[in-house]
């Protein structure tokens, strides 16, 4: 436990009574911002593996890919409880009984909840509602990761994310409506936003009943739009130090229940053209730390929970 913010580890551990890790499945699917059902090609700085570096192949079963990941993941960090997390593209986006089956699939005794990575624009009530009574049945627990990003509409559209700040607050209600957790992802360096919109980004998280929240830097995958933007020098990355700053100012507005999955971002150094200014992640997070210990400054110390608290239950 760090003096600083509110880790989701920490989280885990009160709930379940022990250290929890997450399994990754990885299905054959693709995204509506491919395809064309939104748009096409993908966020601009989204690689073909769709999110993810550390996944099993795709053509093994959801039972193949949980096994094999607890064998190893379970021995190396001595874990015995797990989450299972479908995480490459869009995990809502296939007919319901598809999605009946890779869910039910996640039935184990090891297994204490599903994290399902999907967009704001694939949320169905009939989902839902079969995942409530699949939770009521199981006990396990449901979560949601959706990718905000940033609450900048004008960057979103940069990023080429066909998925608007509106859609993800209609997510957020409607996840709300059947009691699942919701984590958010952010990215605090995007060269087109400034300190107001980080701010801007907490502030929508805290009046939306986001449970986590999950940070990341922007790292550059080689092949992406976006890594062909960076090699023409159509945008201007920020410094280390201003990252930590946007992940400092982030964190004091933040309210102090949200529970933090990581506070940077990372990705084989192999795979990409930049990554973290060549700096280790966890050397990022510690100075991160040591800013905020020595400075006094703690996850919602600048957020009038009052205020959030009154439009919550206005809504």
């Amino acid at each position: 436990m760090n003096n600083a913010y509110y880790s989701v580890s920490e989280y885990y551990k009160t709930k379940y009574g022990e250290k929890i890790y997450k399994l990754p499945i990885k299905l054959s699917l693709t995204c509506p911002n491919r395809d064309g059902e939104a748009s096409y090609g993908g966020c601009i700085y989204c690689s073909e593996d769709g999110g993810s570096f550390e996944n099993l192949p795709s053509c093994l079963s959801v039972d193949e890919q949980l096994a094999s990941n607890k064998a190893y993941i379970g021995k190396k960090y001595k874990i015995k409880k797990f989450i299972a997390y479908f995480q490459n593209f869009t995990n809502t986006y296939m007919d319901l009984q598809t999605f009946k089956e890779i869910i039910k699939a996640c039935d184990k005794d090891y297994i204490v909840a599903v994290a399902i990575s999907t967009r704001s624009d694939c949320i169905s009530e009939d989902k839902l509602s079969f995942l409530k009574q699949w939770k009521k049945e199981t006990g396990k627990d449901i979560i949601f990761e959706l990718g905000l990003q940033t609450a900048n509409y004008k960057t979103l559209e940069i990023l080429n994310r066909a998925e608007s700040l509106a859609d993800f607050i209609k997510a957020c209600i409607l996840i709300n409506k059947y009691n699942f957790r919701i984590c958010a992802h952010v990215i605090l360096s995007l060269p087109w936003d400034d300190i107001r919109d980080v701010r801007e980004t907490a502030r929508i998280i805290n009046v939306l009943n986001v449970n986590e929240v999950k940070i990341h830097s922007l790292f550059i995958i080689k092949g992406t739009k976006l890594c062909q933007m960076y090699e023409n020098n159509e945008f201007i990355l920020p410094s280390k130090e201003d990252y930590e700053k946007n992940v400092i100012e982030f964190l004091r507005i933040l309210k102090k229940d949200v529970a933090i999955s990581r506070l940077v971002g990372r990705a084989p150094s192999e795979k990409t053209v930049f990554c973290n200014r060549n700096t280790s992640w966890w050397l990022i997070r510690d100075e991160i730390v040591q800013i905020m210990v020595e400075n006094g400054f703690v996850q919602g110390d600048k957020s009038n929970e009052k205020i959030y608290k009154k439009i919550k239950g206005d809504m």
